[in-house]
């Protein structure tokens, strides 16, 4: 799977998505202007020590981002969706998208991707859930679809056996 970030603003969150797709073998997409330097403290220390298994690109603007992936399949994560992230079907190498933690994804990016766009039901009154816990509802939502591939590491206690 890839994840996208459009323009992420604060580096706890970005590090944490880092250490779900290095965990999970997705891929990494920030978007530029980022909110943060990529040497940021926070953000090393949020990914802990799985920087070497994260496959990580960096893009100036959404139309870069575009381009370079030869206008992929993006599922928009958004909470304006009328559908829900488990009405739809994933593919191994789709793209699923998240808006800053602010805007979210704007509205004349929305427009083209009605029939891919999704959202994570919540109370009417709650704007968004955190970045880093919606990507990762999200993501492992397209991993189930797609069986775990590849992720199906048993579980070995520490001192016992199961």
């Amino acid at each position: 799977m890839n994840i996208v970030l459009l323009e992420p603003e604060i580096p706890q969150n970005t590090g944490n998505i880092a250490r779900s797709c290095a965990a999970t073998h997705s891929c990494l997409h920030l978007i530029k202007p980022l909110g943060f330097k990529t040497d940021d403290k926070y953000l090393k220390r949020a990914g802990l020590d799985y920087w070497h298994l994260l496959d990580i690109f960096y893009y100036e603007n959404f139309n870069n981002f575009l381009e370079k992936n030869n206008h992929p399949t993006i599922f928009m994560a958004t909470t304006k969706s009328k559908k829900l992230y488990t009405e739809v079907t994933y593919h191994a190498n789709d793209f699923i998208m998240f808006g800053k933690e602010t805007a979210g994804i704007p509205e004349e990016i929305l427009l083209d991707y009605k029939e891919t766009s999704v959202r994570i039901p919540m109370l009417e009154e709650a704007r968004s859930l955190n970045l880093s816990n919606a990507v990762a509802v999200v993501l492992y939502e397209a991993l189930r679809q797609q069986n775990f591939e590849g992720l199906l590491k048993q579980g070995q206690l520490h001192r016992h056996t199961w």
